[in-house]
């Protein structure tokens, strides 16, 4: 007798990874963590979250979207705008310090070092520059649209049941003081890079721990109801920062990433982990659910990371889920023969 002889098929890399497809695979999500027909479910960060938001819908979940778009705009301008990707318009929040920076100045525990960026006669919100693609006529405008913004999301913090959030990066941008990280670098998509007013910044797993520990301890004095699902982002970086290849640093800023998230849900009764990254970036996918450039995931991979969300939360009774890979260029049949090569 060893230690291994009483555990589960799914606790063996022959069983559970090597003779395992990830097209059907089972028990890599056992949450702890339920969704109820009841539950407002909302949804911040990037790739699976934002993903996961028109799934919900689809499978009867209550999904809480509090900044709707007018209604007489199409779907791609509303969502070029910054509406309908998450649950409030924040743009993409890439890394644990936005959430907690955000969910700090909604509840008025903080104040941006900068709010609005210049592009030539235009005005952006510094912290969320993508959601106003031409920009807008003045500072003050800015500041009064971020203001109905932080309404909204203050109300969202305080009655969501359940918030999935997909952590991705470690790197960011910070101003000189380092009290305030920025979405992107200043000079990309608005404002003025200068290299003595702002610094780059790399998160430890040990900083990101507390950033989410900290989020989490804010929102749940303002909500007793709140459930957390987290996830690491499986989409690699596309430039880094630091003076090293931009392979070192991916691989280095997922492995903070998922510890830290990790660590995170193992604390806490009311946090889950979500394994989309293990499902899709690692051997177990062998590169079959990225497109050709090896950065951005394909609709396989983005369906098959919702089937096995679903398997744990099946969809509300008189609903169902769907995956869209019937519709995409490679069917389940042809990656299944990937999968057994």
């Amino acid at each position: 007798m060893t230690p291994y002889a009483d555990l589960p098929e799914y606790c063996f890399w022959k069983a559970g990874v090597s003779r395992s497809d990830p097209l059907t695979v089972k028990d890599l999500y056992q949450p702890k963590v339920e969704l109820g027909p009841r539950d407002w479910i909302a949804t911040a960060g990037s790739c699976f979250a934002e993903h996961v938001a028109g799934a919900l819908k689809q499978s009867g979940y209550r999904y809480r979207d509090v900044e709707l778009g007018p209604p007489w705009l199409d779907q791609e301008t509303l969502q070029a705008h910054g509406y309908g990707l998450h649950s409030a318009r924040y743009g993409n929040i890439y890394t644990a310090r936005q959430l907690l920076q955000l969910a700090r100045e909604a509840f008025e525990e903080f104040q941006p070092a900068e709010v609005a960026w210049q592009r030539k006669d235009r005005f952006y919100d510094a912290m969320r520059p993508s959601v106003d693609p031409q920009g807008l006529d003045s500072v003050e405008e800015v500041s009064q649209l971020r203001g109905h913004h932080l309404m909204r999301v203050r109300q969202l913090f305080s009655h969501m049941n359940v918030f999935i959030f997909t952590v991705a990066l470690t790197e960011a941008w910070a101003d000189a003081s380092g009290s305030t990280v920025f979405p992107t670098a200043p000079g990309v998509l608005a404002g003025t890079w200068d290299a003595g007013r702002y610094q780059f910044v790399d998160f430890s797993a040990e900083e990101i721990l507390a950033d989410l520990n900290a989020f989490r301890e804010l929102v749940t004095s303002h909500n007793r109801h709140f459930r957390m699902i987290v996830s690491v982002s499986p989409i690699p970086l596309m430039a880094t920062a630091a003076d090293r290849h931009v392979l070192v640093s991916d691989t280095g800023s997922k492995a903070a990433l998922r510890a830290a998230a990790g660590a995170f849900a193992k604390a806490h009764d009311n946090v889950d982990y979500f394994p989309a990254f293990e499902l899709i970036a690692t051997p177990f996918s062998r590169t079959a659910f990225y497109e050709q450039g090896l950065r951005a995931v394909s609709q396989d991979g983005i369906d098959a990371a919702l089937r096995v969300f679903f398997q744990a939360h099946p969809p509300i009774e008189g609903t169902t889920y769907s995956p869209s890979s019937a519709q995409s260029s490679m069917g389940d049949g042809q990656l299944a023969e990937v999968f057994a090569e």
